[in-house]
């Protein structure tokens, strides 16, 4: 595996494309003015992505009250975002990063271990980048519970 040079807090995000649910490409670019928040999760109907996004499902109109975007990516394809999207009402674009180099690009594709088999997989973690598009703050191998909020007064304190 390549590691790439990861984002940094305070350094303007590379720019990035990847496809989305609904159809079209999204470009981190289209968002700037807005702030921008990215929660990478490791896979579509697991119960703690599920969760997760239920929570971010939940606080949406918080979210964009505070001029903010919710972003959702995870290797899946388009097809199976569209039925996570579908089955839970999902308000928000979830995007395919299937060859995983946005999530390289922010370091989240790591090696993992369960039951004693190691694999590459996303680290659930969360990004927020301010309206010119730099790397305002990070939340690394985030724990669900009460997440959510957490990233919500960080949009509301980012002004």
């Amino acid at each position: 595996m390549t590691q790439s040079v990861q984002v940094q807090v305070g350094q303007a995000v590379p720019d990035f494309t990847l496809p989305a649910s609904g159809g079209q490409d999204v470009r981190l670019s289209d968002c700037r003015g807005k702030k921008v928040v990215i929660y990478f999760y490791p896979k579509d109907m697991t119960p703690g992505c599920t969760q997760e996004s239920c929570d971010f499902r939940d606080y949406h109109g918080d979210f964009a009250t505070h001029n903010a975007v919710v972003l959702g990516i995870s290797p899946d394809d388009l097809k199976s975002h569209a039925k996570f999207i579908e089955k839970h009402s999902l308000p928000f674009t979830l995007l395919s990063d299937t060859e995983h180099k946005v999530a390289d690009l922010f370091g989240v594709w790591q090696l993992k271990k369960m039951y004693g088999r190691e694999y590459y997989g996303i680290v659930r973690s969360t990004f927020l980048i301010d309206e010119e598009g730099k790397l305002a703050k990070e939340w690394r191998n985030v724990k669900v519970k009460e997440h959510t909020t957490e990233v919500l007064e960080a949009v509301r304190t980012l002004g």
